[in-house]
């Protein structure tokens, strides 16, 4: 009598297909993963066999690469396989830097076209850039500017939760009462981000190692790309600032995660000095002087 072959949870992630996976999400996407991630890679991805009906992990490497529907496929994968831990205000400091030092610089520098652009990478379900667009307007020093804030994430879901705006308790656990109540309505038990910040905000998928994808936005004057890289590989994350680094406005800043540096990856930016923080600056064009920054009211 014929067998009928395992599907799901009889299936486990041998070491060669498990190094052709790694291989493979390492090329596409970027992100790396190490030896020890083999049992974590097959706990995760093994409801996908037992969706398409595929009988080895080897059969479902074959299906990412030739698969009819291989490219709604990735975007499955990659919401199983990424981390989405976020907050509000998250790295105040980090904030605080960025409201009270650079956001008075970047004024002064984009102040002949009046327009401020900033991108935040691996958004998530969208607090940071929401969190970014409040500082932006809690400054008042971009009243009458045409501000763009923009989210990217190489997951679909984190995109769509993004865009709508709407939020548990978990999401505010650095966030005072106060700001909460003046950026959100509550509705039950949930809060949702008011038109006003809603408004500055622009979400949309991206894979950073899209260079295509990346130039639709144009160029931005600061971005954030916080806790991103430490899932890249080296060629990736090499890759990922030369990226970076193009999509700037000479003057224009990028922000890490405070366990990140640029040691070893790029020799491209300047380093600036904050009073609470140190982040990288794409320098000024030859010839260029660096304005005064605005005054705050």
């Amino acid at each position: 009598m014929r067998r009928t072959p395992p599907f799901g949870d009889a299936v486990t992630l041998k070491p060669d297909e498990f190094r052709l996976l790694r291989d493979l999400f390492a090329a596409r996407t970027g992100l790396q993963f190490g030896q020890d991630a083999r049992f974590s890679l097959e706990r995760r991805l093994r409801e996908r066999l037992t969706v398409l009906k595929l009988s080895s992990f080897g059969e479902y490497h074959h299906y990412l690469r030739f698969g009819a529907r291989r490219e709604e496929e990735w975007d499955e994968a990659v919401d199983l396989l990424t981390t989405n831990e976020t907050y509000f205000f998250r790295e105040e400091r980090q904030l605080r830097s960025f409201q009270q030092e650079l956001l008075p610089m970047l004024q002064g520098l984009a102040r002949p076209r009046r327009r401020l652009s900033i991108w935040s990478v691996g958004c998530s379900t969208g607090e940071e850039p929401y969190t970014i667009a409040m500082l932006v307007q809690s400054s008042r020093l971009f009243s009458d500017w045409d501000v763009r804030i923009y989210g990217s994430d190489i997951s679909r879901k984190c995109v769509a939760a993004a865009r709508r705006g709407v939020y548990g308790d978990a999401s505010f656990r650095a966030t005072a009462p106060d700001v909460r109540r003046a950026f959100f309505t509550q509705r039950g038990s949930e809060w949702h981000v008011n038109e006003p910040i809603r408004s500055l905000c622009h979400f949309g998928q991206m894979n950073l190692l899209d260079d295509e994808r990346s130039r639709l936005l144009g160029a931005a004057d600061a971005i954030f790309c916080r806790n991103v890289l430490i899932y890249f590989d080296t060629r990736a994350r090499k890759k990922a600032i030369e990226t970076l680094y193009e999509r700037l406005n000479p003057g224009g800043v990028l922000l890490l995660g405070h366990s990140e540096s640029l040691l070893n990856v790029s020799t491209a930016f300047e380093l600036l000095h904050l009073r609470e923080d140190l982040v990288y600056r794409k320098p000024l064009t030859s010839g260029a002087t660096e304005p005064p920054p605005a005054p705050q009211t």
